[in-house]
């Protein structure tokens, strides 16, 4: 029996600070029918591969078939490359866990190398580290790092998030942040433009007593916010700017090294775009990239380039800030696992695209999002939420009638339509979020526009109410 070190008064005590009653609870939002005491039958022990190759094809035959997927909000459909994953899963990559044996490793400390090499040239910053858990973390490490500067410089530990940043990114931070004590503000958005709230940052920023501001570019709504500005004045007023971005729109936005005069000093974001699937929502992984001035106060693991004894080249674990090597409670962050394998395929994605290739992605998003949001706003009743706000691959769009049967009813059509605003709060009950990448097609969008045509009223109908 595994030793639970738990006592039953502990898991008590944890279920209430939850607010549920039993563990159970934690998964009711798994279907009934998902769940393994429902299934007909479970995996039968000793079998054959010819017994279970049919066993599994059989399950695979009742999963729900592909949709459409018009759902963004923080991990998005790309076209990956097909080498991409046939060279991820050689051996040598999808086997290989961590390069602990700098000598023994030089294969997959070279691919490290390069990925850090590749997302200091999309960020416009020095230094990278080799990977956190996924966005929401990196953003969370990068907070604890800026409060290590802040410490520094003498600064308060208060943190300036926009209540625009991703909800799920919100309550990482939150929870992480909470136990040290480290306060956060909520920055407004503005109700016309969907962006930071111009004359409550003012305010704030003249008011002096924060230390840490965080610029989404784009927001989660999709829109770009005028980054230059706010970097500036973030600065003026001493504050640490870290730039939460998606990495494929750096190929066509400006980097955030190059924001304002002197440029964000943290930036962070999810590498999912980068080649790796949506797979059910992960595993992921998450970016950071930083000034060379303040590497060393950068978690996670970095390796450098050397010259060996005999003046060859060579690869290396450098600045190590793990417990594990030896720093234990000094150490920048408690990251233990290293996401090599989807640092992997990001490496070989980004080399595979190059710098011409991304841009030409990221084109493409933007443009079949401008025609989707054409297509649908020419419907009656739908409309821009925040009309004349630029965007990059997504765009809160609002109708005459709350949105959640609508697209829960594209759903059954095969059509994943969107993010649900309503999920963030009432006052956006009919509002969402569309998203179209490059590997949406005319003809998708199209399909798109004629279904929802079909949900919504006639325009008679809607004279004769």
């Amino acid at each position: 029996m595994p030793f639970i070190p738990h006592t039953p008064e502990d898991v008590s005590g944890m279920l209430k600070k939850l607010g549920v009653a039993r563990v159970e609870d934690l998964f009711d939002e798994i279907p009934p029918a998902l769940r393994i005491d429902a299934l007909p039958e479970t995996v039968p022990e000793q079998v054959s591969e010819q017994e279970i190759t049919r066993l599994m094809r059989e399950r695979a035959h009742g999963d729900t078939p592909p949709a459409l997927c018009f759902l963004g909000a923080g991990a998005y459909d790309h076209f990956i490359p097909a080498a991409v994953w046939e060279i991820a899963t050689r051996g040598e990559f999808y086997s290989a866990y961590t390069p602990y044996q700098a000598e023994a490793s030089q294969g997959t400390l070279q691919v490290i190398y390069e990925f850090q090499s590749m997302m200091t040239g999309l960020t416009g910053l020095e230094v990278s580290n080799a990977s956190l858990y996924d966005g929401a973390s990196a953003l969370a490490e990068a907070c604890l790092m800026a409060c290590r500067v802040q410490n520094q410089k003498g600064g308060d530990l208060v943190i300036l998030l926009p209540e625009t940043l991703h909800p799920a990114y919100l309550r990482v931070i939150e929870t992480i942040l909470e136990p040290q004590s480290i306060a956060i503000e909520r920055i407004p958005y503005d109700r016309k433009s969907g962006r930071l709230d111009r004359l409550w940052m003012e305010a704030r920023l003249a008011r002096g007593g924060a230390g840490i501001l965080v610029l989404a570019q784009p927001n989660f709504f999709g829109l770009l916010e005028a980054v230059d500005g706010w970097t500036d004045a973030a600065h003026r007023a001493g504050l640490t700017v870290i730039a939460l971005v998606n990495p494929t729109s750096l190929a066509i936005l400006k980097p955030p090294g190059e924001w304002g005069a002197e440029g964000a000093d943290i930036v962070c974001g999810e590498g999912q775009p980068l080649g790796v699937p949506l797979s059910s929502g992960g595993p992921y992984f998450g970016f950071l990239t930083t000034r060379m001035r303040l590497v060393r106060q950068m978690p996670g693991r970095i390796v450098g380039r050397t010259l060996d004894r005999d003046g060859r080249p060579g690869f290396t674990l450098t600045l190590q800030a793990r417990e594990q090597h030896i720093r234990r409670a000094r150490a920048m962050s408690n990251i233990c696992t290293n996401q090599g394998l989807l640092v992997t395929a990001a490496t070989l994605y980004l080399s595979l695209l190059g710098p011409a290739g991304l841009a030409r992605v990221a084109r493409a998003c933007h443009a079949r999002t401008r025609l989707l949001v054409e297509s649908l706003t020419a419907l009656p009743g739908i409309r821009p939420l925040f009309p004349g706000t630029p965007f990059f691959h997504e765009c809160p769009l609002v109708m005459d009638q709350p949105v959640r049967p609508i697209l829960e009813a594209l759903t059954d059509r095969g059509i994943l339509g969107g993010y649900d605003l309503g999920r963030i709060g009432p006052e956006l009950a009919q509002a969402w979020l569309p998203c179209a990448t490059e590997a949406r097609s005319a003809q998708d969008i199209a399909c798109y526009r004629s279904e929802l045509e079909r949900l919504l009223p006639s325009p008679e109908s809607v004279r004769r109410r």
